[in-house]
């Protein structure tokens, strides 16, 4: 398992995001490879199932595609993306063995009547799943922004630093900025 050296000039991390329209039956992932200095070095897209459960998967397999050795974490734009497809950080960590973090913008709080709404039948089962996800943590950037997020193989601290430094305004890292652009451009075209 590695680790975050912050302390190095340009460490890369594959940051990943997501785009959809709400009648379709798969949404577009991005992925950007950006280094810790803001300099884009590589893509990789995937897709993942409206209201499935594939993301993780989807976004393991777009990891192994890069076949790189030089990422040394990956981040998500959510945790829960494709109308509730969930985003399992522990297990993506375990998997590919770098710091994983799954980030939001907003504290969603519970999630019960949203999730009851779209999964009538699968309820309990897509409550349950949410919920073994873990918590979430508030981040307070030095940009004055919050972010809410779940990480593995790293420490609160090395995350909030992480984030600091490749989000020079506003509430969005840059590389998960980007990383939208690109799915929203592959959607589109």
């Amino acid at each position: 398992m590695r680790r975050l050296h912050l302390e190095k000039k340009g460490i890369r991390g594959l940051a990943i995001a997501e785009s959809f329209r709400q009648d379709s039956e798969k949404s577009v992932l991005a992925g950007v490879i950006v280094s810790n200095d803001l300099v884009v070095d590589g893509f990789v897209l995937g897709n993942a199932t409206i209201k499935g459960d594939d993301a993780t998967d989807e976004i393991i397999s777009m990891y192994q595609k890069l076949d790189r050795n030089d990422i040394c974490y990956l981040m998500t734009s959510g945790i829960v993306i494709s109308l509730y497809n969930m985003v399992d950080v522990k297990k993506i960590y375990d998997t590919i063995g770098i710091p994983t973090i799954g980030v939001t913008y907003s504290d969603s709080g519970s999630l019960d009547d949203a999730i009851k709404s779209h999964f009538p039948d699968d309820y309990e089962k897509k409550l349950i799943q949410y919920k073994e996800l873990g918590d979430r943590e508030k981040v307070l950037l030095k940009s004055g922004n919050d972010l809410f997020v779940r990480y593995e193989g790293c420490t609160l601290t090395e995350c909030t630093q992480l984030l600091d430094r490749i989000t020079p305004s506003g509430p969005t890292p840059e590389p998960l900025r980007i990383a939208h652009l690109l799915a929203k451009a592959v959607l589109i075209s």
